[in-house]
């Protein structure tokens, strides 16, 4: 059984697709954040690949076909951003200096925790683009010198976790207005964020869309200033 899943050409991807929509039924079902649909795939699938001794490599080579769906989901994202062109014409000052903000706040409790904790150079610049989409985080990082493997790990749970607590965030904050929700979330917490914030609105989805390809950006800058500090 286990050598016919690994010689199986679309293992990988029914695996994932089959273990997220799970996650989708479990988070409709009980309502609660813990329930993320990605948190749960994860989760499952690596069960799957303990328990059927299936490696990384042959699983990835099965589920590589999923990544040509990424290019054309995140172009989707501009939909929405569109759809609030004229908040984004009226409010572009407060979006680019909100968005200014959650990238120095992001990059500069990387710096603080580098040095409460004492990581050397290599560590500190694997999580500095923590904040920022995959195919970004991972060019920053290989750039800087740092882990590009541990990278990806602290970019999808650094999204996962801004998936689960976003709204409750902004209700502890008392941060109401839409715009600023979505900025919030966006240039903390890239596409999975995104997704949340899709949920919690138009305005909130859109300028979180928004906020994934400017942070990703300026961190690139950014990181470039802050890496040589430690």
């Amino acid at each position: 059984m286990d050598e016919l899943l690994q010689q199986s050409l679309f293992f990988g991807a029914i695996l994932s697709i089959a273990t997220y929509g799970l996650g989708m039924l479990l988070k409709k079902r009980f309502q609660l954040a813990i329930f993320n649909p990605l948190l749960i795939s994860i989760a499952l699938t690596i069960l799957v690949l303990a328990l059927t001794g299936i490696d990384y490599d042959t699983y990835n080579a099965s589920a590589k076909y999923l990544s040509y769906f990424l290019t054309p989901a995140t172009v989707c994202l501009a939909v929405p951003l569109y759809q609030q062109l004229e908040q984004l014409k009226s409010n572009w000052k407060a979006i680019l200096g909100g968005i200014l903000s959650g990238v120095l706040a992001s990059l500069g409790a990387v710096f603080v925790m580098a040095l409460l904790f004492g990581l050397s150079h290599e560590e500190y610049v694997t999580l500095l683009p923590k904040s920022i989409t995959t195919a970004i985080g991972m060019g920053v990082s290989e750039e800087l010198g740092g882990y590009m493997t541990i990278t990806v790990a602290v970019i999808v749970t650094t999204g996962v976790l801004g998936n689960m607590i976003a709204e409750a965030v902004c209700r502890l904050f008392r941060i109401q207005e839409p715009i600023a929700r979505g900025i919030a979330i966006g240039s903390a917490s890239h596409a999975i964020g995104t997704a949340r914030a899709m949920e919690m609105g138009e305005i909130e989805g859109a300028m979180s869309s928004l906020s994934i390809a400017v942070a990703g950006l300026l961190t690139v800058v950014g990181a470039s200033f802050f890496a040589p500090l430690i």
